[in-house]
């Protein structure tokens, strides 16, 4: 018998002054068997900073399937605005989205990112509508204590830091910036 995601909500309020956006959402988040709490909660802060009054930003099946982006917001006719990637994903998957979406983003974690930024690197050059992220590992891990099957975060985010408080904890996550998109 194959093993069920397990769901967790999450109450974000979110205070992105580099966007002047504040809100709150309530999301529902689902994670795959496979999945870690620094994955999850990844997507989860992923969200948080492309989110906007529109609300079409969405978590889609991720790791269920393959086709699909961690989260995407799409427009009215279907046609993917953006596309989010979270993790360390290859050349292959990065182009089908660049081919598919008007933006990517992908938000790299994890101690072997400087290894596969270093490998991967020369060849997004082409891709003009990506921009690539870097979280510091630190700060990724004490994010990931912060899970729970229902949470309340609230996020501060300003100058590329993120201040993440619940009544788990809190976290303190720098966002460095590997590619931007060209303009």
């Amino acid at each position: 018998m194959a093993l069920s995601s397990t769901i967790f909500k999450a109450e974000l309020h979110i205070a992105d002054n580099d966007r002047a956006y504040y809100a709150s959402h309530q999301v529902t988040i689902a994670r795959h068997p496979s999945e870690t709490d620094e994955r999850m909660m990844v997507r989860l802060l992923a969200y948080a900073l492309c989110a906007d009054e529109d609300e079409q930003l969405a978590f889609s099946k991720g790791l269920s399937d393959m086709d699909e982006p961690d989260l995407w917001r799409k427009d009215l006719t279907g046609q993917i605005q953006l596309w989010i990637e979270t993790g360390m994903p290859d050349e292959r998957r990065l182009q089908k989205a660049a081919g598919r979406s008007d933006e990517v983003k992908v938000y790299a974690y994890g101690r072997n990112v400087p290894i596969w930024w270093q490998g991967i690197a020369g060849k997004l050059e082409r891709f003009a509508r990506l921009s690539v992220y870097q979280w510091d590992v630190q700060g990724t891990q004490d994010l990931a204590a912060l899970a729970q099957r229902n949470m309340q975060l609230h996020l501060n985010i300003q100058d590329d830091q993120v201040w993440v408080s619940s009544e788990a904890g809190d976290a303190h996550l720098s966002l460095q910036v590997l590619k931007g998109a060209a303009e």
